[in-house]
């Protein structure tokens, strides 16, 4: 069994100064893959970072809310989180079991800690592990452009190793 997760697509993280990386694109993107998830009845997973009132993810908040132009329904999970990584403290890896998932199919924001931490965590744990190369985002750092961030992790992650490897394909690839 498959499911679709979708990592802090949240107003916080896009609205305002924060600019990520093709964010209308990468949008456009991990929507073709709900949708195309949904046609093929794959369980689809919003996962949601709570932070404090600075982060502004703050919980209740507008901005801690799920961007309002992705396609989410109200049978969709969400998941609520507190860390990069989507399995810490959360009751994601007990929600796959129920479920019978063995292959996740990841997307999101932010390429470079909550897409890679929970990443590498999902393989760690055992999990099929495909990453859409062009759904997930980021925004420029101090010394890297966000557009070379997300292509070293779509490296890095093509190449990784654990129990299982990474596989990384284009949005439109997958399904």
């Amino acid at each position: 069994m498959r499911a679709l997760l979708v990592i802090d697509m949240q107003r916080g993280l896009f609205e305002g100064a924060k600019k990520r990386f093709d964010a209308e694109n990468v949008i456009k993107r991990i929507n073709g893959l709900i949708d195309r998830a949904r046609k093929k009845e794959i369980t689809i997973i919003f996962i949601r970072h709570n932070g404090p009132p600075e982060q502004g993810l703050e919980l209740n908040s507008e901005e801690w809310q799920i961007l309002p132009e992705l396609h989410k329904e109200p049978s969709d999970m969400t998941i609520d989180k507190t860390c990069c990584d989507s399995f810490c403290s959360t009751n994601l890896k007990e929600e796959l079991d129920k479920l019978s998932v063995n292959k996740l199919i990841i997307t999101g924001c932010c390429t470079d800690f909550c897409v890679d931490s929970t990443a590498r965590q999902a393989t760690s744990l055992g999990y099929e592990v495909m990453v859409a190369s062009d759904a997930h985002t980021t925004a420029d750092k101090p010394h890297l452009d966000a557009k070379i961030i997300i292509e070293h992790h779509n490296f890095v992650w093509s190449e990784i190793y654990s129990t299982k490897a990474i596989i990384v394909r284009p949005a439109k690839d997958i399904f």
